[in-house]
This record gives structure tokens, sequence and C-alpha cells, in this order.
């Protein structure tokens, strides 16, 4: 930040950090019930994944709410016992989102389970791309007007979820424009990775440890 806010404009944009927050966390309890909805009414397992991971996501970015509260009072301060207890919900979460993922898709593979359609996960997986491309950057410009690093770093974990967004897209679009075999299954398989990443460094935040590439304060 070149000049130091004046308290109402700093007000202001720690206003749009809640609203952004909040949003997110609206966002993605709304995205995982469609897609988890969905994911089982079609047999999908990429997209049953991905809204399990937003479902996640959701109480992490509860989280996040609590973590601007916390800086806005006292930029300086540590983790309250509220986000840790969140980091650590979270990384069980998306532990347990791996076994169940990584046990579905063997099995899917197994026995040769397709997708009955994926044409939810084409428009889920769209509407995602663009709406985690929009909180990243609406973040990053208010965490720069804040000068606040910890603004910024949950920015850069939205793209986390922006990359399994894209995965979606991808499995999702081979199979229904060609149906090919076993996708859906690598789709998730594919997701699996992201969710090992994911519950480590919510671990890690919990005790402590920062993150290089993707963490919030």
């Amino acid at each position: 930040m070149d000049t130091v806010l004046n308290k109402e404009d700093a007000s202001k944009y720690f206003r749009w950090a809640m609203i952004l927050a909040i949003g997110t966390v609206i966002y993605n309890f709304g995205e995982g019930l469609v897609s988890i909805f969905f994911g089982m009414k079609d047999e999908t397992l990429a997209l049953f994944g991905f809204g399990a991971d937003s479902f996640i996501e959701t109480i992490s970015a509860l989280g996040v709410v609590q973590m601007i509260v916390r800086i806005r009072r006292n930029p300086g301060s540590s983790r309250g016992p509220f986000e840790v207890r969140a980091l650590r919900i979270t990384g069980w979460c998306f532990y347990a989102l791996t076994a169940i993922l990584s046990a579905g898709a063997v099995i899917s593979i197994i026995q040769g389970r397709e997708p009955e359609s994926t044409f939810v996960g084409l428009i889920v997986s769209s509407i995602s791309i663009f709406t985690m491309w929009a909180l990243i950057r609406a973040k990053i410009f208010v965490g720069e007007k804040l000068d606040s690093a910890p603004i910024i770093a949950d920015a850069r974990c939205n793209q986390v979820c922006l990359y399994m967004s894209i995965i979606l897209l991808i499995s999702s679009g081979l199979y229904y424009f060609f149906e090919l075999p076993y996708v859906d299954a690598l789709g998730s398989l594919a997701l699996v990775w992201f969710c090992v990443k994911e519950g480590r460094e919510a671990f890690d935040k919990a005790k402590g440890i920062e993150c290089n590439d993707c963490c919030d304060d």
C-alpha cells in the first residue's frame, strides 16, 4: 500500500473484506448443496467430491470471517481458539474426504461404473471458475489496500478452489462430450491430491506453521 489509509477508508475496506468473506461462506455452502445433490443423483463421483470440498471450505471460510474480525481489532494478534479449531476440523474433513474419494474411485474403476450425466458438473464448474476468479481478484485488491498479508493469503488459498473447479470442468466435459470411460473416477482422484495438500496445510496452520504458497495468517 503506497499511502496510509485514514480511519474512514480503512473501515470501508474492512467492511468489504467482511462482505467477501461472508459471501465466500454463502457461496461455498450453496455450491456444496447443489454439487452433492446432483453428484448423488447423476452418480458422478467427481461432482460429489467437489461438493463435499465446498462444505469443508465453508468451515475454513468461517475461520476467515473470525480472522478478519481479529485483525481489524488487533492486526498483530495471533490466531484465536475458534480459528485453530476450524483449521483442525478442516484438516480432518479433508483427510476423510481423501479416503472416501479414493475408495469410491477404486470401486468405480473395478465395477466399471459411469455417471448418468455430467452436464451439471459442467455448469457448476463453469460458475465456480468465474466466481473464484472474481473473489481472488477482489480479495487481493482489498488486501493490498489494507496492506494485510492475511487477507491476501486468503485470496491465494482460493486459487486451490479454482484449480479444483478446472479439474471438474475437464473431467465433466470429457465424459459429457466424448463419454470417455473412467474419466469421472480419474477426476475424483485428481481432487484427492488437493484434498491431501489442503488437509496438511490446515493442520500446519493450526500449529502456527505458515505455508509458503497458499495460506492465510
